[in-house]
């Protein structure tokens, strides 16, 4: 009887385990929240870079991934490359940012 008791609660023990590591997100994954979180950044690095005047008309992609924001497309001038590194990293949530526009 003792034994069984031992062997259910260990087996207790390793299905809440396996349930938490389950729920942890990976490095290519990333949780139900963090894909929210990302969708919100996305959206407000997208808003900015469009309210900013010098930036409004170029054709710059961002995409989120657990808080990196990342740029690509075309813009006019180097300048515009540096202004949109700079409107995405005041995006709040934003941890870092991958710039990887190209000047045509």
């Amino acid at each position: 009887m003792l034994n069984l008791s031992r062997i259910m609660k260990g087996l207790v023990l390793l299905v809440v385990m396996t349930a938490f590591l389950g729920c942890a997100s990976t490095r290519k994954q990333a949780s139900v929240g963090e894909y929210v979180d990302d969708t919100v950044i996305t959206t407000k690095v997208k808003a900015a870079i469009f309210d900013e005047p010098t930036l409004k008309m170029m054709q710059i992609n961002v995409e989120t991934f657990k808080g990196e924001v990342q740029l690509s497309g075309f813009v006019n001038s180097a300048q515009s490359v540096n202004k949109a590194g700079e409107v995405a990293r005041g995006v709040g949530g934003v941890k870092g940012v991958k710039n990887d526009l190209i000047v045509k």
